[in-house]
């Protein structure tokens, strides 16, 4: 029989983030920074929409990513807004 040999893990860090020092930033730039970007998701989806409507040359794959997109990036930010707010009745509940 042979002998169990140990299992050698090589972990190599992602290459290009370990220089990389981040910003401090502050949650509500964070919050209005992501709002921002699903609201700027929905207008692509829309103008996606709008351009396949009128018959421009674009392709029904793209539109079709362009609103999953937005309507995932929306269900994520109305689902972070439900447990914020189930945390903040919780912590109400909490004082006396």
């Amino acid at each position: 029989m042979l002998p169990i040999e140990p299992i050698r893990l090589d972990i190599k860090p992602i290459e290009g983030i370990e220089g990389k020092e981040r910003k401090e930033e502050n949650f509500i730039d964070f919050l209005k920074e992501s709002l921002e970007r699903v609201n700027q998701l929905q207008i692509e989806a829309n103008e996606a929409v709008t351009a396949f409507s009128i018959g421009e040359n674009i392709d029904i794959h793209k539109v079709m990513i362009a609103i999953e997109k937005a309507n995932l990036s929306l269900s994520i930010v109305t689902e972070i807004r439900n447990r914020a707010l189930d945390a903040y009745h919780e912590i109400m509940r909490m004082v006396p």
